[in-house]
């Protein structure tokens, strides 16, 4: 039918009074395999036990489609199913409503309104069923009625592999695979006296990305987080009394707009050297150094007073007579955990002593996964990528530049993680000079959050970013809920994509 012969489109709730009209809906979009029309008692039974699962799609007043389901508790079976099983013998009486996923028993469009999406709206329906009750996903068995075309040439796994890669037309398995659907297995006697699959289904299933496991605790993760990012002004400080002050003002300040973390850039401390200056740069940093627990507990209480995760940039740390540029988060729960820079610099490896870090993990918090590199760590995207294989929504990256060209570095690298990782990355560096600290003369920063590009983030992958080189705070929401659907349905699925066929990447340290 042409669009322009449509005067109406309906989409309603299924009624068992219009059973006539839906058989014969039915007969002509299963002229092959007539035996499949549902019986008027079946589908009475079906309203009546989940009549939110059944609707039809009406043109011009006729009923030219359909989508029928339940919800079940999908541990009580086994992959290896039947129809018949799954419906315990047609009776519906497996469907509940504490079960865990929408159960498609049919779906169907008459073949003169192919083609103008029916069937999209029927699954979008079912999606929308699925987030509404929190159901893990929806599960069917997808008749493959070609099957028997090319039984001689091609087993069902490899009937499966021909479709996907477009050498064999099917149009149930096309259709679920194009509505983000995915063949689990093969399903053997699936449905009873059906010849045109040779009694065979694929079983699909879609994965419902906003489906939360039910919990009897107060759940207090939220999906949309705020973040705050100091952009530090390197001045000097009499001592760390002065140093702590100012930090505490920046973390009132965020903490007064409500942010879940503030991050500090990388060696924020570094003023209090001044006092060393007629030490060598090695003996000073070590000095420096001597601070860095003091500091720590002080921000631990810090968050906990202001109801705020700290993220401290970074500091220098002494173990077993090595030096580490390490730094900590310090959740407003009372609990601390570290981090490590992995990669020095040939100028801190030359000047100051410093040893790479071992240590890289995600980091859980109340506001999801998060992870930390220390600005050079940033150039190098094995690390990210492995934070972003154990779930990482955020990556925070403490910096701390003194060119532009060396900024920049940190900018574009950090940029490129929030692609190639679809997560977002908050960069903050400190700004000024340090005329009295060796080695620490300059600085050049703008703090930055980017996003992945696609059509939900800004087009430039720039969320929001600070004047440069002026000491402030940029404060900017990021919704994790909007990577969820990047990672299901981006434009391109740079995680999901990858060739881990032909490469591997593994962590060596634990």
């Amino acid at each position: 039918m042409s669009p322009k012969e449509i005067e109406n489109i309906d989409f309603e709730y299924l009624k068992v009074s219009e059973y006539q009209e839906l058989k014969k809906a039915l007969l002509l979009a299963y002229k092959e395999v007539p035996n499949l029309c549902w019986i008027k008692e079946n589908l009475a039974k079906l309203v009546k036990t989940f009549a939110e699962g059944q609707v039809v799609i009406k043109i011009n007043g006729d009923i030219v489609a359909c989508a029928l389901s339940i919800i079940v508790d999908y541990d009580s079976f086994s992959d290896n199913h039947t129809f018949k099983k799954i419906t315990n013998n047609y009776t519906f009486s497996t469907h509940t409503d504490e079960g865990d996923v929408l159960y498609g028993l049919d779906v169907f469009v008459v073949p003169e309104y192919r083609g103008l999406r029916l069937g999209r709206r029927l699954y979008d329906f079912r999606k929308e069923l699925c987030e509404k009750h929190n159901l893990k996903g929806i599960v069917l068995g997808g008749r493959i009625p070609n099957y028997r075309d090319y039984t001689d040439i091609s087993s069902p796994k490899e009937y499966i592999e021909k479709v996907k890669r477009k050498e064999i037309e099917d149009y149930v398995l096309n259709f679920h695979i194009s509505n983000d659907f995915h063949p689990s297995r093969i399903l053997k006697v699936y449905f009873e006296n059906e010849n045109s699959s040779n009694q065979l289904a694929v079983l699909l299933k879609w994965d419902n990305i906003y489906y939360e496991k039910p919990t009897k605790k107060v759940e207090t993760q939220k999906s949309v987080i705020r973040l705050g990012l100091i952009q530090w002004q390197m001045r000097q400080y009499k001592d760390i009394e002065a140093l702590m002050q100012q930090a505490e003002y920046f973390v009132d300040a965020v903490s007064g707009y409500r942010c879940d973390f503030a991050l500090f850039p990388e060696f924020f401390n570094a003023p209090l050297m001044a006092k060393y200056n007629h030490l060598s740069e090695p003996e000073a940093i070590r000095k420096l150094a001597d601070y860095t627990d003091e500091i720590v507990n002080r921000f631990s209480d810090l968050a906990i007073s202001y109801n705020i995760n700290i993220i401290t940039g970074s500091m220098p740390q002494v173990r077993d007579n090595a030096l580490y540029n390490v730094g900590h988060l310090c959740r407003r729960d009372s609990t601390i955990e570290s981090y490590e820079k992995m990669h020095v610099t040939p100028d801190e490896a030359k000047v100051w002593g410093l040893q790479g870090g071992n240590q890289l993990k995600a980091f859980d918090t109340d506001c999801g996964k998060i992870g930390v590199l220390i600005c050079y760590d940033s150039e190098f995207p094995e690390l990210s990528r492995l934070l972003a294989d154990e779930g990482m929504d955020i990556l925070f990256i403490p910096f701390l530049t003194d060119t532009q060209n060396g900024f920049s570095r940190v900018r574009h690298c950090a940029q490129a993680r929030a692609i190639e990782n679809e997560c977002y990355v908050a960069i903050a560096g400190s700004v000024g000079n340090l005329p009295n600290v060796h080695n620490m003369d300059i600085q050049y920063a703008q703090s930055m959050v980017f996003t992945p590009c696609d059509f939900a983030f800004p087009s430039n992958g720039v969320k929001a970013e600070t004047t440069p080189n002026t000491e402030m705070i940029l404060v900017v929401d990021v919704d994790i809920d909007l990577l969820r659907e990047l990672h299901q349905f981006g434009s391109v699925r740079n995680l999901k994509d990858r060739r881990k066929d032909i490469f591997e990447l593994k962590k060596l340290i634990k």
